[in-house]
């Protein structure tokens, strides 16, 4: 999980809360704190019944086992890593885009199909970021791949605070106000190319033949539909 936090906060009275010493939350404080609430949440959902336990989290459903995972959970150190913000809009699109906008295989990387096997191209971080080709039946394909769809109700992107959805256009003005920011641009910006959009976001020219990955597509012709039905 990646979250984008303001530094600083909009009092009631309208003007700027600055944090102490650069960061807005000390980060073994916040660490402290994201491990207390989390288990809280997961604590509340034992006890509702909201969690269905399969396989081999079936041994939690006994309070003695679940008392013991707690105990080792609250005794291991969470740590939650806060880096520097970002220089501007278009660095945090940039950073964000590689993770909120891409599909988890790109058509590129798949190498060979047939009625049971599935072979593509992935990189293995853990051997030097050699590149490889992982064969998988179909079915197991298919299920990790759909584990990389939101169920139902989920969303990929909230935004909360000054950025929530209901009320975003006067506090983040009322923002501005506070920091003696220059208002927003509103001439919109020329919308960018598909071409530039995933040379931007995925290193990706879709220009590039590929199969050898050194020559460049050319438009030789335009097919246009027919005006009836396919031949039988």
């Amino acid at each position: 999980m990646h979250a984008l936090v303001s530094g600083g906060a909009l009092a009631p009275d309208g003007h700027w809360i600055h944090p102490r010493g650069g960061f807005l939350f000390p980060v073994k404080a916040l660490s402290q704190v994201f491990r207390g609430k989390f288990l809280a949440a997961l604590q509340r959902a034992f006890d509702s019944g909201a969690l269905v336990l399969a396989g081999s989290t079936t041994a939690w459903a006994n309070a003695g086992n679940r008392a013991a995972l707690f105990a080792a959970l609250r005794a291991q150190p969470w740590v939650v890593y806060a880096k520097r913000p970002f220089a501007g809009p278009s660095q945090v699109l940039q950073y964000l885009g590689r993770y909120t906008h891409r599909i988890a295989l790109t058509n590129n990387r798949l190498v060979s199909l047939d009625d049971e096997t599935v072979r593509f191209r992935y990189q293995d971080y853990a051997h030097g970021n050699r590149r490889k080709v992982m064969a998988l039946e179909a079915q197991e394909f298919i299920r990790r791949y759909l584990t990389h769809v939101l169920p139902k109700g989920f969303m990929r992107i909230r935004h909360y605070g000054l950025n929530a959805n209901r009320g975003k256009h006067h506090k983040l003005a009322q923002a501005r106000a506070a920091l003696n920011a220059p208002p927003s641009a509103s001439v919109p910006t020329p919308p960018e190319s598909v071409e530039a959009f995933w040379l931007r976001v995925a290193q990706l020219d879709i220009h590039q033949c590929p199969h050898c990955r050194s020559g460049l597509l050319h438009r030789i012709a335009t097919l246009t539909p027919r005006a009836h039905g396919p031949p039988r």
